[in-house]
C-alpha cells in the first residue's frame, strides 16, 4: 500500500506541474470539481440528472481550461515541451481526449438511429425520455472511459499504475478543491499564471514543504 499511495502522490504531483499552470485553468478546475461532486451526490438517486451534471457542467469547464487556457508551448519550469507531456501524459492526454469528447458528442445519433438504442431503452414518447436516455448513454460512456483506460494501462504498463490512475481519476475532485480553491481569488488580482509551479516539493499530504530554485 506504501508503494501504492507513492505512485499516486506522484501522479498527482506530475499532473498539477504539468498541466495546470493557468489560474483560469486552475479556477475551471475548481468549478469543474464542484459539479462532479454533485454528480456524485446525484448518481444513485437520479443516474440521468448525475450524468448531465457531469458532462455538460463539470466536464466541459475541466476540458476548456485544458484546451483553451493552459500553455502549450515549451515549458521552461519542467523543461519539457508540450510534445513530452503528451507523450508521458498516463491518463487521456489531449488527443485521446478528443477521442473521447467525439464519442460523447456523438453519442445522440445512437438514439436516432435507432429509438431506444438497440433495444437498449424502450423508444422515447417524450423529449424527456430521449434526454434522459441520452444521459444514460454518457453515464455509460462516462465509467466505460475509464475502465477502458484502466484495463489499457494494466496491458501497456502494470496493474497498479491503472489502479492508481482510476483512484486519482475518481478522487480529482476532492482533491482539486484542496488544491485550487484560492485560484479564483489569485485570477480576480490578475495572476493568470500560478507562480508557484515548480517551485515546491509536496510532502505526503500535499503540504508545501520545501522550497526549489528557479529555473535559470
Amino acid at each position: 500500500m506504501e508503494n501504492f499511495f507513492a505512485a499516486l502522490r506522484t501522479q498527482r504531483w506530475d499532473d498539477h506541474r504539468y498541466y495546470h499552470h493557468s489560474r483560469i485553468n486552475q479556477s475551471l478546475h475548481f468549478a469543474s470539481a464542484i459539479g462532479f461532486l454533485f454528480s456524485y451526490a446525484m448518481i444513485f438517486k437520479d443516474p440521468a440528472l448525475s450524468a448531465m451534471a457531469g458532462w455538460l457542467v463539470a466536464m466541459t469547464t475541466r476540458q476548456s481550461g485544458h484546451f483553451f487556457f493552459e500553455p502549450k508551448d515549451y515549458d521552461l519550469v519542467n523543461h519539457a515541451s508540450h510534445e513530452h507531456k503528451e507523450e508521458i501524459k498516463v491518463g487521456y492526454n489531449l488527443r485521446r481526449k478528443v477521442v473521447l469528447l467525439g464519442i460523447w458528442a456523438a453519442s445522440p445519433l445512437a438514439l436516432y438511429l435507432s429509438p431506444g438504442c438497440f433495444g437498449l431503452f424502450a423508444p422515447a414518447t417524450s423529449k424527456t425520455e430521449f434526454v434522459r436516455q441520452v444521459a444514460m448513454i454518457w453515464l455509460g460512456l462516462g465509467i466505460g472511459g475509464v475502465v477502458f483506460r484502466t484495463v489499457q494501462l494494466f496491458i501497456i504498463k502494470d496493474v497498479q499504475t491503472g489502479l492508481v490512475w482510476a483512484t486519482k481519476i475518481l478522487t480529482d475532485p476532492f482533491h482539486d478543491i484542496k488544491l485550487y480553491h484560492k485560484a479564483p481569488l489569485a485570477l480576480l488580482r490578475g495572476e493568470l499564471i500560478d507562480p508557484g509551479i515548480g517551485l515546491h516539493r509536496w510532502d505526503e499530504d500535499d503540504a508545501e514543504v520545501e522550497e526549489m530554485p528557479r529555473p535559470s
